[in-house]
């Protein structure tokens, strides 16, 4: 049995919210438990599978992925990592509109094109893919060994916008994880101490997509986590 591979390690901008420092460790509730298998339960069987795992900053993303993973590995689901993290576009892109700018964070932050070329097309025709291409802290790029793909693999890949145009056909499956904005905020303020100007580039960010593509609609499956004990769908489209 393989556990999951090719999770890029935390690598983030300064003031990020994107798991810069984990949340403290906390037991997995039988609630929690109960909807991961429920979730699991719902990944298409029998073929390759790209999933994407959305939500707000602080929403739990990496966590619910992480934890997700492990239950389709116990099930004997071989499953590749990756996060967006992984494909931040350089640092002089990314803060070209300037450092607090929302428009800036939606439009630049990521490389799409970087992402689809080298993870998520040849994990479709199961050639080896590449979890992750950019240090951002580093600002600089990797090159990592490619990860192998088989026939039923499962790819997780958990971050923010990832039900956004240039992504969203590629999903075979896919979840949202939703907290309402205050809890998003509390959450990324105790993981990463962000200022408040910081903050509003995320959050600002974030309106900006629910506006464009309206993730929630577009998800098999959305989440409530706000209570991280007692996750529940609240709703399924897929």
């Amino acid at each position: 049995m393989r556990g999951p591979r090719g999770r890029t390690a935390p690598a983030t901008d300064a003031g990020s919210p994107h798991r810069s420092r984990p949340v403290s460790p906390r037991p997995v509730s039988r609630v929690r438990t109960e909807l991961l298998s429920a979730v699991a339960d719902r990944v298409p069987t029998g073929r390759r599978v790209r999933m994407g795992v959305d939500g707000r900053g602080g929403a739990g993303k990496t966590v619910l992925a992480d934890e997700l993973a492990a239950v389709l590995s116990a099930r004997g689901r071989p499953v590749v990592r990756a996060s967006v993290d992984g494909f931040h576009r350089p640092r002089a892109e990314r803060y070209r509109r300037g450092r607090e700018s929302a428009v800036g964070y939606w439009l630049d932050a990521y490389d799409y094109e970087g992402m689809t070329r080298t993870l998520l097309d040849p994990f479709g025709r199961g050639e080896p893919v590449r979890t992750a291409v950019h240090d951002v802290r580093a600002d600089a790029g990797l090159d990592r060994r490619p990860v192998p793909v088989g026939s039923d693999d499962v790819l997780i890949v958990d971050g923010v916008f990832v039900h956004r145009d240039e992504l969203a056909p590629y999903w075979d499956f896919s979840l949202y994880i939703h907290v309402d904005l205050a809890v998003s905020l509390v959450r990324m303020s105790a993981r990463d101490d962000l200022p408040i100007e910081t903050t509003l580039r995320y959050t600002g960010a974030h309106r900006l997509y629910l506006d464009a593509c309206d993730p929630l609609r577009r998800a098999s499956i959305v989440v409530d986590n706000t209570d991280l004990g007692t996750p529940r769908m609240i709703n399924t489209a897929g």
